[in-house]
């Protein structure tokens, strides 16, 4: 597989608009998708926020395997970093986080009582690379359609703060994706969530990632829902893909069983998956007990 390079102008000038706006703001809610939440990082986040106060939002967590979300969760969290996992096309999940939120900030309006300021609002920045659900994110919270939303990478072009109530606003950003994946793996990572635009890579190489990765990890949903014996779901990967089209009823179209097979892991429909392993990343994120 080639390596994935794609860093589009606008995102560029996104950078720079982040960075010239951050003085403006009271703390950064950064979205990952909850199936990705260290490849869905933008390495440059962490230059660009600096010490800014961070709320971390595992977007997508319906898709995402739940015993791997909890392991993210307290691996991410620090103390100037709070983690929340979130589906945010549920409105009772909406509803619930703007709680988690007004909490997460209460200390901020404290200071201003103390210093005898009047109620103000709370500036929230919304960072995060294409198509890790921002413009739903932003829509549910707010309860309006003013982000656009679209089922695919780069959306979201330019910047606008949205007013969510009496207690806080939002700067919505386009989504940051750095200039390239040194890690071919990150790249099938992003492709297979749908975070790299389809025409970028083979569909057929994720497809191929795909299957490794649900056999290694969750092998009986992969049989049960495309009607594979274990005889059948097993290596080499290019006869097992060969296999899953003839079982589709495709003859030798492997290309469009590539893309159901895709689509069937994004949508959920196999099983929800966490592509990032928190045990892969244990020795950076696990945080030792005093």
């Amino acid at each position: 597989m080639a390596t994935i390079q794609w860093f589009p102008g606008h995102m560029a000038k996104a950078k720079r608009q982040v960075q010239e706006q951050l003085k403006a703001v009271d703390a950064v809610i950064e979205l990952r998708d909850a199936r990705i939440p260290e490849s869905s990082k933008n390495p440059l986040i962490d230059h660009i926020i600096g010490n800014k106060r961070r709320i971390i939002v595992l977007n997508k967590s319906d898709l995402a395997d739940p015993a791997q979300t909890k392991l993210w969760m307290k691996g991410l969290k620090g103390q100037e970093t709070d983690v929340l996992a979130l589906d945010s096309k549920n409105p009772n999940a909406i509803k619930r986080f703007r709680k988690d939120l007004l909490a997460i900030t209460q200390d901020e309006r404290e200071k201003w009582l103390k210093k005898g300021m009047k109620h103000k609002l709370i500036r929230l920045m919304v960072v995060g690379i294409p198509n890790v659900g921002k413009s739903t994110f932003i829509n549910q919270l707010t309860q309006k359609k003013i982000a656009q939303v679209g089922n695919k990478p780069g959306v979201t072009k330019g910047q606008q703060w949205i007013q969510i109530d009496k207690d806080f606003a939002l700067l919505d950003t386009p989504g940051i994706l750095w200039p390239k994946f040194e890690d071919e793996e990150v790249g099938k990572r992003l492709a297979l969530t749908g975070a790299i635009k389809d025409t970028h890579y083979y569909s057929d190489d994720i497809a191929l990632f795909a299957l490794e990765f649900l056999l290694d990890y969750y092998p009986s949903a992969l049989r049960e829902r495309c009607h594979l014996t274990e005889e059948e779901a097993c290596p080499p990967y290019p006869d097992l893909l060969m296999t899953l089209t003839e079982k589709l009823g495709m003859k030798d179209d492997y290309e469009r069983a590539s893309d159901w097979l895709i689509r069937e892991l994004r949508e959920g429909r196999i099983a929800p998956v966490t592509l990032d392993r928190f045990e892969d990343y244990l020795m950076v994120y696990e945080k030792e007990e005093i």
